[in-house]
């Protein structure tokens, strides 16, 4: 039976029906009322029976003659407009599990909440039905509802039959469309087999033009290999035949300077003193190239003395005073004047190549020199006792994106922008200042923010870079072990070997390598970087927490170009090396030096 509602809803719930169940003929009604208002809400037939045979099932299994169930139909928007029946009952009647299984499989949304004794089921409406549209589609819905009343039991039982006779032809209708689907699914499946056959032979055939291509990889590698030493020889050849000229030039602009010289023009001397800065500027150049040539052919050997660093500090500082010709950029070095004052400290002793030193030093500078146009460009000395020390250069310049941070110490790689223009320059400043470093036993590292400027710290060994061995060969070793999967690499590397130690152990399976180091303790141990069965970063991290064998320094081997290796996880070996080139000579140093920082690490510590 109906009832009248009164509007007391929330704006997002509009009442429409509020429908009084207590007897097998209100279930019939209910049934009708869904169809009707699902009908007139523009839902799809199938979704009108669907709705109506659920709220029949409820309305059956909850049914009390004795205690009636109310059954209100709302209009509802939560962001999507709904067309919703709640079922309300005063007692602690339940639903059945297969009753609640059944409305669940009909309708997408049904909220029952045993507690209150209130089960809520939702029928979305068409996308098309918006918050605008709700006061004419509500009315349509109760004009639907007020005429849907007066049929007899029979009418609808009739109408319940024409659903299930609906619902049948429906299910054959897509049993037919199933039917065809599979038809052309198994024709799909025909075309896929002729397509993976198809497919398998051109594969055969690519295999074969990339066994073609590897060949050609390797012989392009060896192209490449001769074209690099080309390339170091010509700019030994060039840079050294460039030298003459350019001394020349220098001396004869010196001698037109000369104040002892026939006298020139103010003109004249201002054009003389632009050709004489042009030539020091080259000749700077030309020795950087030299020495970069000098350094990849592995011809620079470091040269280490005492430095006196307070006097190569104040020589530095002549030198780059005279160059800093931007008045609104000043340049601060440490309090070289008055050493000893509080709050000073002391410059230590340092035993290292004072040229490579005093040129680094000056690379920087000028870098920050270059690129600063307001502010400040400041070298700091900051000692590290017992055997470290760094050098810090900070500007106020331009500064680096992070993402070419790296790409800067690429040689002849420049920042592109505005801040390049009038600043000459080949791009070989940084990478030949990381160069030098390495080669006096240090390191050079960079942080740097577009704006806010830069910040290099060069940091070096009090006691230089490691001596070279002694004797006519490197110190042999009581024991090494060698871990790689490659026996042709094994096979041409083991002579190298046997020349470093008296024993070597060799492996071919990453994951006897941590037992083998624990077993055997070797003076060093050289990891492929890719061995199969295991990662060699979690063997480095085992090693590294192990303090019987933390101090066993490890080198990293690969085939891969050392400079583009992803240095995650590596921390704990002290180098990458590439198997092209290795000697026992560089190995012998490599450990000897990692030896010697390895333990000076642990007196720090």
């Amino acid at each position: 039976m109906k009832r009248p509602v009164t509007d007391h809803q929330q704006n997002s719930r509009e009442p429409l029906l509020l429908l009084e169940v207590s007897f097998e003929q209100d279930v019939f009604a209910l049934r009708r009322q869904a169809k009707a208002a699902a009908q007139a809400a523009g839902l799809e037939t199938r979704d009108q029976v669907r709705l109506a045979t659920a709220l029949s099932e409820l309305g059956r299994d909850l049914l009390r003659a004795d205690t009636p169930m109310t059954a209100e139909f709302l209009l509802v928007d939560s962001g999507q407009a709904a067309l919703a029946v709640v079922l309300d009952w005063p007692d602690d009647r339940t639903p059945s599990q297969e009753s609640l299984d059944a409305v669940s499989r009909l309708l997408p949304q049904v909220d029952y909440t045993p507690a209150r004794g209130r089960l809520t089921v939702e029928c979305a409406l068409p996308r098309d039905t918006g918050a605008g549209q709700r006061p004419g589609h509500a009315e349509r819905i109760r004009r639907a509802l007020r005429g849907s009343g007066g049929t007899s039991l029979t009418e609808d039982l009739r109408a319940q039959t024409r659903d299930l006779m609906a619902a049948l032809d429906e299910s054959r209708r897509q049993s037919e469309q199933l039917q065809q689907l599979n038809a052309e699914l198994e024709e799909t499946n025909q075309g896929v087999l002729a397509l993976y056959s198809e497919l398998t032979d051109e594969l055969e055939s690519t295999n074969q033009g990339v066994l073609a291509l590897y060949a050609e990889l390797d012989d392009k590698s060896r192209q490449l290999r001769e074209a690099s030493e080309s390339k170091t020889r010509f700019w030994s050849n060039v840079s050294h035949e460039l030298r003459t000229p350019i001394n020349s030039v220098i001396g004869l602009t010196g001698l037109m300077l000369d104040p002892g010289s026939e006298p020139l023009g103010p003109e004249q001397q201002r054009q003389v003193s632009l050709i004489s800065a042009a030539g020091n500027i080259l000749l700077t150049l030309v020795d950087e190239l030299l020495d970069v040539a000098k350094a990849e052919a592995g011809r620079m050997e470091p040269q280490p003395v005492p430095v006196d660093l307070r006097a190569l500090l104040v020589q530095l500082r002549g030198i780059m005073t005279a160059t800093a010709v931007q008045p609104e950029v000043s340049l601060h070095f440490p309090d070289l004047d008055t050493p000893g004052t509080p709050g000073v400290p002391a410059l230590p002793e340092l035993v290292t190549d004072e040229v490579m030193l005093t040129r680094i030093l000056r690379n920087l500078l000028s870098n920050g020199l270059k690129f600063t146009r307001h502010g400040e460009v400041r070298l700091e000395v900051r000692p590290e006792p017992p055997h470290w020390v760094s050098f810090i250069v900070a500007d106020t310049g331009v500064g680096i994106p992070e993402d070419q941070l790296e790409k800067v110490f690429e040689e002849f790689y420049q920042v592109k922008g505005a801040h390049q223009r009038n600043r000459p320059g080949t791009g070989l400043g940084l990478p030949y200042a990381r160069r030098l470093a390495v080669l006096i036993g240090g390191s050079l590292t960079l942080e740097s923010r577009p704006g806010e400027g830069t910040r290099v710290v060069l940091r070096l060994p009090l006691g230089g870079p490691a001596d070279a061995p002694a004797g006519p060969g490197p110190r042999r070793l009581s024991s090494v072990l060698s871990a790689d999967d490659d026996p042709v690499f094994r096979e041409a590397f083991r002579p190298v070997l046997r020349r470093l130690a008296d024993r070597v152990v060799e492996l071919d399976d990453g994951r006897l390598v941590v037992a083998s180091v624990r077993r055997e303790r070797p003076d060093a141990v050289l990891l492929d970087l890719c061995m199969p069965g295991a990662d060699i970063r979690a063997v480095l991290d085992v090693l590294a927490r192990d303090p019987e064998l933390r101090h066993i320094p490890v080198l990293i081997i690969t085939s891969a170009d050392p400079s583009s290796v992803d240095r995650e996880g590596l921390g704990h070996a002290q180098a990458v090396l590439g198997k092209d080139g290795l000697s026992s000579e560089r190995l012998a140093d490599l450990i000897a030096r990692a030896t010697r920082e390895r333990n000076l690490g642990h007196e720090h510590s």
